[in-house]
């Protein structure tokens, strides 16, 4: 397999997961200005969305979308338990997270990285991941991890997506139990080694 991924974007979350399950992958970086490979290949050819995360599959086919890639990886090893059988209650429980993850977290912080943006505009946006964060804080205020049984592909995601805060303006210290995961991830040898190989 091959994850065309760029330091520090969301593709973080699916290098972890591949460290995570010991997959046999390489690791293929991506310039998200000139959408060129470090090897000099159009990416819009691999992905014509235009963003990483895109995981090219030894068949040749290519998987787009983070929450796609990371719930297929989980669930090709599925006897190291990073998201729930298909099909059951606690499946739908993680897609419910990876999509509070992807549509109130990671699409609220996208437009804040614009410099276009007016200030005042940015400013209603951390006002709505404020309430957002507080609410992932009871949650991890209560329990470890999103899942009640433990770490998951959610977890890896988050990780990703509150590693992005601090340069967006947005304190984590005003969430205890937020640092308090950030650190415990951390901790994890897989999100390290991906950590070190995209630095």
């Amino acid at each position: 397999m091959k994850l065309y991924f760029a330091p520090g974007a969301c593709s973080l979350a699916v290098h972890i997961v591949l460290r995570e399950l010991q997959l046999p992958f390489t690791l293929v970086r991506v310039n998200n200005q000139t959408k060129l490979t470090e090897q000099g290949e159009d990416f819009l050819q691999i992905n014509p969305k235009g963003y990483v995360a895109a995981l090219m599959l030894d068949d040749g086919q290519v998987l787009t979308e983070g929450v796609v890639i990371l719930q297929y990886l989980a669930d090709l090893s599925a006897d190291a338990r990073l998201a729930p059988v298909n099909g059951s209650w606690l499946r739908v429980r993680l897609q419910e997270w990876l999509n509070f993850i992807t549509a109130e977290l990671h699409a609220a912080c996208s437009p804040l990285f614009s410099e276009a943006m007016p200030a005042v505009a940015k400013q209603l946006l951390r006002d709505r991941l404020g309430h957002r964060l507080s609410y992932l804080s009871h949650t991890l205020q209560q329990q470890d991890y999103l899942m009640e049984q433990g770490y998951s592909v959610a977890d890896a995601y988050l990780f990703t997506v509150l590693g992005w805060l601090p340069r967006l303006g947005l304190d984590l210290d005003r969430w205890p139990a937020l640092v308090a995961f950030m650190a415990r991830l951390a901790e994890r040898p897989a999100v390290a080694a991906a950590l070190a190989a995209e630095a």
